[in-house]
C-alpha cells in the first residue's frame, strides 16, 4: 500500500514537472512573441516618426524616447560624427556627463568595438567598481551595451544603452538590439537629407533675411500647421535696369529697402525670405489667395514709392529725386501651398512663371 502511494506520489511529481516544464515553454514562446509584436511596434513607430515634418532633432530625440520606454532602458544616447566634431543627437542623461559621452570612441574598451563594428558590452562586479570610460560617475551607470553605427560601410557614431543595474544586459536578446540599433542608422540615413537642407540656411546681410533653403525646412513645419496657405513670390522687375544705369549699390540698396518695407508690414505668423537676387516669397500661413489681394496691393504700392540715388549723387530738391532717381517695380504671382505637398514644386512654378514674364510686366498674377 505504501509502495502504491510513493509511486502515485512519484508520477503525481513528475507529472507536475513536466507540466511545469510545458508552461514554462509557453511563457518562454509567449514572451518572444511579444517581444518580436514589440520590435514590429517600435519600427512601425519609428516609420511614422521619420515621414512627420517635424525637425531632424525633435524625430531623434523623440525617437531616442521610443527606445527607452518601449525596452525599459535607464540611459540611452546617439552620438554622431557631423564631419568636423562629435554631437549628441539624443539623450536623457544629464548634460554634465555629456562630455564623457561624446569621447567614448576615444576609449581603449570601445576603440576595438568601432573598428570590427561589433557590440561592446560592460558591467561592474562589486558596488565599488566604476564602469571604465566613467570619470567621477561612478552612481550613474553600473552596466553599459556600445553599439558602433555605420551607414554603407561608413562609421558615423555610435548609441549606448546604460543602466543603473550591474549585469542589467546579461540577459537581454541582442538581436532584438540589433534591429532596433538598425532602425535607427534607418531613420539617421532617412532624415539625412532633411537635416542638410536645415543646416544650409541661411541669413541674408543685406536683407537679414532667411535664404531660400528655409522654406523647405523650419518654414514648411509652420505651412504645416494649417489646411492651406496662400504663398506670395515677387521680383523687383526693373532690378538689371536700375543696376546699369546706377549702378549696383544702388540695386542692393532698393532690394534691402524693399525688403524692409515688406517686414514692416508681416504678422508674426507669415514667412519672409530671401529666394534668390532680386526674387523674394512671402508664405500667409494659414490665408487663401483671395485674401491677400488688398494687402499685397497696398505693400506693392508703397514699395513702387520709393526712390533712390546712387550715394555719391549731389543734393537734388524733391521734384529732382523723383525725376533723376531709381524706383523699383514689382512684379507678383501668388497660389496656393496645400498641406503635405512639396514646398519645392510650388516655387519652381512660381520660379518659372515670374522668370518667364515680360520685364515690363508690374502685376499681380493668381494661377
Amino acid at each position: 500500500m505504501i509502495i502504491l502511494i510513493i509511486f502515485l506520489l512519484v508520477a503525481v511529481i513528475v507529472t507536475l514537472i513536466v507540466y511545469n516544464i510545458h508552461i514554462q515553454k509557453r511563457i518562454e514562446s509567449f514572451q518572444n512573441l511579444n517581444e518580436r509584436v514589440n520590435n514590429l511596434s517600435v519600427l512601425q513607430d519609428f516609420m511614422k516618426l521619420t515621414g512627420e515634418d517635424d525637425s531632424v532633432e525633435s524625430k531623434l530625440r523623440r525617437m531616442n524616447d521610443i527606445v527607452i520606454e518601449r525596452y525599459d532602458i535607464k540611459y540611452s544616447t546617439i552620438v554622431v560624427f557631423d564631419g568636423s566634431e562629435y554631437v549628441i543627437k539624443a539623450s536623457n542623461v544629464d548634460p554634465k556627463h555629456h562630455e564623457t559621452l561624446l569621447n567614448l570612441h576615444n576609449e581603449e574598451i570601445f576603440q576595438d568595438s568601432v573598428n570590427t563594428a561589433t557590440p561592446k558590452y560592460v558591467t561592474i562586479e562589486n558596488e565599488n567598481e566604476k564602469l571604465p570610460y566613467q570619470k567621477a560617475e561612478m552612481g550613474r551607470a553600473k552596466s553599459a551595451m556600445f553599439f558602433p553605427l555605420y551607414i554603407d560601410n561608413i562609421y558615423i557614431g555610435y548609441w549606448i544603452m546604460e543602466s543603473g543595474q550591474m549585469h542589467a544586459f546579461d540577459k537581454t536578446d541582442t538581436t532584438i538590439i540589433e534591429v532596433v540599433k538598425d532602425n535607427i542608422i534607418s531613420v539617421l540615413k532617412t532624415v539625412a537629407y532633411q537635416d542638410t537642407i536645415e543646416n544650409i540656411d541661411r541669413i541674408d546681410k543685406n536683407t537679414e533675411l532667411h535664404s531660400a533653403e528655409y522654406l523647405y525646412g523650419k518654414a514648411k513645419n509652420i505651412m504645416d500647421g494649417y489646411a492651406t496657405s496662400a504663398v506670395c513670390m515677387f521680383r523687383i522687375s526693373n532690378i538689371e535696369q536700375i543696376n546699369e544705369e546706377f549702378g549696383r549699390q544702388t540695386g542692393t540698396d532698393i532690394i534691402a529697402e524693399v525688403a524692409k518695407i515688406v517686414r514692416q508690414r508681416m504678422a508674426k505668423e507669415y514667412i519672409f525670405v530671401r529666394y534668390m537676387g532680386p526674387r523674394f516669397v512671402i508664405v500667409f500661413s494659414g490665408v487663401e489667395e483671395g485674401a491677400v489681394e488688398a494687402f499685397l496691393r497696398d505693400m506693392k504700392e508703397e514699395m513702387e514709392e520709393l526712390v533712390m540715388l546712387p550715394e555719391n549723387e549731389e543734393a537734388l530738391d524733391e521734384n529732382q529725386v523723383q525725376e533723376y532717381g531709381a524706383s523699383p517695380t514689382i512684379n507678383m504671382v501668388v497660389s496656393t501651398y496645400y498641406r503635405g505637398t512639396g514646398v519645392e514644386q510650388l516655387t519652381k512654378k512660381l520660379e518659372e512663371y515670374i522668370e518667364s514674364a515680360p520685364k515690363t510686366e508690374n502685376q499681380i498674377n493668381f494661377i
